[in-house]
């Protein structure tokens, strides 16, 4: 009873409040993946009629499709799933119409549809009024992924003794609340640069540049770039490398000048004894 009153609340005010039905708007991301076991970020703004509101004048919740009292993220506790509780978050303030949702522990069985709804409160009690709206047709669907994907390596080329060498690993994810941590096998912090990046759609990369001189012991060394995704789950990429050793050309140049220095010097000799006989 209390789900049909919500839906026939919401429909008398798409159709009755030109308001509400023209400038309530919320953008998500509507498929999404998520990495088992570690933690997922569901980006989610929308508008509103009139003036900027304040954010103690919003209230936030996520809540399932089909069930509208079946709470993912409600600012009161007690009205989570249980097995949601502890485990959500609003990234954003509703205040500056980002209500982005974040998930941690990921568990393959986190069912979606995830849908927002906004609910404007009264400034004296802080109750819901009237003025509420569930955006439906705009909720999120999570494709759970069990295996942590690689990191990329590139570009994988022949190092030289000597010469600076840059290599870059780089991992997707949909966490940037707690991005993965790339680490090398090789070289310092100093040694390593690393960057964050939104891609698309509530995809990011990290990014780690490492940067060293390769030295001859490096030849067919094992280069490993590990991520550690939120939650600890680790995956790994190798290559092993291949160091160009700088032409050495002492076995050429040693006995050349030892030669040229020998006969200089019996040269001299020569013409020593010549001018002392003569």
């Amino acid at each position: 009873m209390v789900h049909q009153r919500e839906i026939i609340m919401c429909l008398v005010l798409t159709v009755c409040s030109p308001v509400f039905g023209e400038s309530w708007r919320a953008s998500v991301t509507k498929n999404i993946d998520a990495l088992v076991g570690s933690c997922v970020v569901l980006p989610c703004t929308f508008t509103h009629p009139g003036g900027g509101l304040s954010n103690s004048r919003l209230r936030g919740i996520w809540h399932r499709k089909d069930k509208w009292e079946e709470f993912f993220y409600h600012e009161d506790n007690t009205k989570i799933l249980d097995s949601f509780k502890g485990r959500t978050k609003l990234m954003g303030r509703l205040g500056e119409s980002n209500c982005t949702l974040e998930i941690i522990e990921v568990k393959d069985h986190d069912n979606g549809p995830f849908c927002f709804r906004v609910e404007l409160v009264r400034k004296d009690n802080n109750q819901p009024t009237s003025e509420k709206f569930s955006f439906v047709e705009e909720c999120a669907e999570i494709k759970m992924l069990h295996d942590p994907p690689k990191p990329k390596l590139g570009p994988l080329k022949t190092a030289i003794q000597g010469k600076p060498y840059t290599i870059t690993c780089s991992i997707r994810h949909t966490c940037p609340s707690h991005p993965p941590k790339l680490t090398w096998t090789h070289g310092t912090v100093d040694d390593i640069i690393e960057s964050h990046e939104d891609v698309y759609s509530g995809v990011w990369q990290t990014e780690s540049v490492l940067s060293f001189i390769p030295e001859e012991k490096d030849d067919d060394s094992l280069l490993t770039c590990t991520a550690t995704f939120n939650g600890n789950i680790r995956s790994n990429t190798d290559f092993r490398l291949n160091v160009k050793r700088t032409e050495n050309y002492n076995h050429i140049i040693i006995p050349t000048v030892t030669a040229a220095t020998t006969a200089v010097m019996f040269g001299l000799l020569c013409l020593f004894m010549t001018k002392k006989y003569k």
